[in-house]
């Protein structure tokens, strides 16, 4: 493929003229079976190229770890993309926020006490050295030097909204220039950070989702020549846990997708198909209130959470139209559907009847963070014997991020990080009861100061004022159910999983319907769909064909308060939530 060029007006491939008109499509948010019809439907609405992050943490789960497989198979996703005609812009971070747990900074960095993310600290830049040595060499044949899709590669990702160190950014490129990457660079900045967030002699765009010339005139005040480049146009959000349904008029989106190509820039549409945080790899906001982000990325895109088309989808490809060739094909048509059907969940398990789906417990004077044990998503369960009987009050430093309280077993209490609780009050029933609090990472920050987010409960835990020091902490990643025993059972205190089957002739993609039930994770087949709460907005999950298979299936549900039902539903379409408060 041919060479991506920079010129003062504007770029050039094989030396002609030519725009960028791009969408963000994210590989691992997507079922790696379905990512060649994502891939289709983007070169249908005509699109010349895709935009996809790297997450660090998943293709580095721990240190001296790093995988290219399944789902996270980048060089595959890439060749697909060739094979559709799509060029690539790849923007491998280290940090790429996204809405992703972490911003995609592995969570094995904070194990090290008074590490700098994102900055000059010589641990963090010897980590990315490292990542950057062993995911870009993979991938060099995919660079459009090489003769493959990737016509340029993201240098950090907004940065200027979190520092202005040029030096660091200077490293970051340097790093990349020495792992074998020469396309052309590029960072992104909101219109107000553009002055701290750039590199010179790299080519600077902007992000935005509307007042259209004022974030390109902000642009244009940065960097007088060279071309204009919107690269996030965001044209709908994420959703909250606890909030409402976000969503943007097609019509209102279109309308400054139109402004955006007949000022005559560059785009990259945020979101082309958003896809979904599966397992537990949603992340998080802090900016004085901890708000964890929901399990769909559906983020009201062109393709919706299953790849199928929506209003904006046909409003975007006819302003498309106007100023690109668009394949003159019809617009795809909705894929296939489940049928409803209710699923009894009919097995279950308490969760602390478990023990071999705990890693090995660590025994220290204070409850051991994630990141020492060695964790990234979960939870982790800590214990110990409360020394009377009588009134208590439990004091928690911090707790990060959801704390569910247990005396001899029995719920006492819940603290969360959300609403700023660190105190709970409960009668102990004797001397040495065994007190356990069970705590759940809902989600690492991925945005501002607040990466530093280290999970687990942080500081000295007291009871009525004196601190208590014979801790044991047991990591529970719940990245495998294959241990998993259950049998027919009545109602269970505390924490359960629940297991049911059904039967299918064909997959098809699918909701999984959690009416009834409180806060837990789910999977089928063994497949994490990811977590679903009452609080909402969103009350389905969605269920990828490829996760299916012809004939018995399997749904197990780990509910961690109670349940009304002992079923469960499959749905032919989402609910995603309200979109009026």
């Amino acid at each position: 493929m041919p060479r991506l060029e920079i010129a003062d007006d504007g770029f050039r491939l094989d030396d002609r003229p030519f725009r960028i008109i791009s969408g963000g499509l994210h590989y691992f948010r997507v079922h790696p079976d379905q990512w060649a019809d994502r891939l289709r439907k983007a070169r249908l609405l005509g699109l010349n190229t895709v935009e996809t992050y790297v997450p660090w943490n998943l293709h580095a789960p721990r240190p001296g770890e790093f995988r290219l497989d399944g789902g996270l198979d980048l060089p595959r996703f890439l060749g697909l993309a060739a094979a559709e005609g799509l060029y690539v812009l790849l923007r491998p971070g280290p940090y790429i926020c996204a809405e992703w747990e972490g911003g995609g900074l592995p969570s094995w960095l904070l194990a090290e006490d008074g590490i700098e993310l994102r900055s000059r600290d010589p641990r963090f830049l010897a980590a990315v050295d490292g990542y950057l040595a062993t995911l870009l060499p993979p991938l060099k044949p995919y660079l459009s030097t090489d003769g493959g899709p990737v016509i340029a590669v993201q240098l950090e990702n907004e940065y200027g909204a979190y520092g202005d160190d040029t030096g660091y950014l200077a490293d970051l490129a340097g790093l990349l220039r020495a792992h074998g990457v020469d396309v052309p660079l590029f960072t992104c900045d909101q219109p107000s950070d553009l002055p701290r967030g750039g590199l010179d002699g790299v080519l600077r765009t902007v992000n935005f989702g509307s007042r259209v010339e004022a974030g390109l005139d902000e642009l244009r005040l940065v960097q007088p020549t060279g071309p204009l480049m919107c690269s996030e146009f965001w044209i709908g959000w994420f959703d909250r846990w606890g909030a409402v349904h976000t969503t943007r008029d097609a019509t209102d989106a279109a309308a400054d997708l139109d402004r955006l190509l007949a000022s005559g820039a560059s785009v990259n549409i945020y979101m082309f198909h958003g896809g979904t945080n599966f397992g537990l790899t949603s992340g998080a906001n802090d900016k004085g209130t901890y708000r964890p982000t929901v399990t769909s990325y559906d983020y009201d895109a062109l393709l919706d959470e299953a790849g199928d088309p929506t209003p904006k989808y046909e409003a975007f490809r006819e302003v498309i139209a106007r100023y690109a060739p668009v394949p003159d094909e019809p617009v795809p048509a909705p894929g296939p559907k489940l049928a409803p059907t209710v699923v009894g969940l009919d097995a279950s398990a308490g969760l602390f009847d478990q023990p071999h789906l705990f890693g090995r417990p660590v025994r220290a004077g204070r409850p051991q963070t994630m990141e020492q044990l060695g964790q990234s998503f979960g939870f982790v369960l800590y214990e110990t014997e409360l020394p009377a009987a009588g009134p208590a009050v439990l004091r928690v430093d911090e707790v990060r991020d959801r704390a569910q309280v247990f005396v001899d077993g029995q719920p006492v209490g819940v603290l969360e990080r959300e609403n700023h609780e660190h105190a709970l009050a409960f009668v102990t029933p004797r001397r040495g009861a065994r007190l356990a609090v069970l705590v759940e990472n809902q989600g690492r920050v991925n945005y501002g100061p607040g990466i530093h987010d280290r999970k687990g409960l942080l500081g000295p835990v007291r009871l009525n004022g004196e601190e208590l020091d014979d801790w044991s902490s047991s990591p529970l990643p719940l990245d495998s159910l294959d241990a998993l025993a259950v049998a027919p059972a009545g109602p269970l205190v505390g924490p359960a999983f629940h297991r049911g089957s059904f039967a299918l002739d064909r997959p098809a993609d699918g909701y999984l319907a959690l009416d009834g039930w409180t806060k837990g994770h789910a999977w089928i087949n063994g497949f994490p769909l990811g977590r679903y709460w009452s609080r909402g907005p969103q009350t389905t999950l969605f269920v990828p064909a490829p996760a299916l298979r012809p004939g018995r299936n399997e749904i197990t549900v780990l509910e961690l308060h109670a349940t009304t039902t002992r079923t469960v539903e499959l749905r032919d379409r989402p609910d995603l939530g309200t979109a009026e408060d």
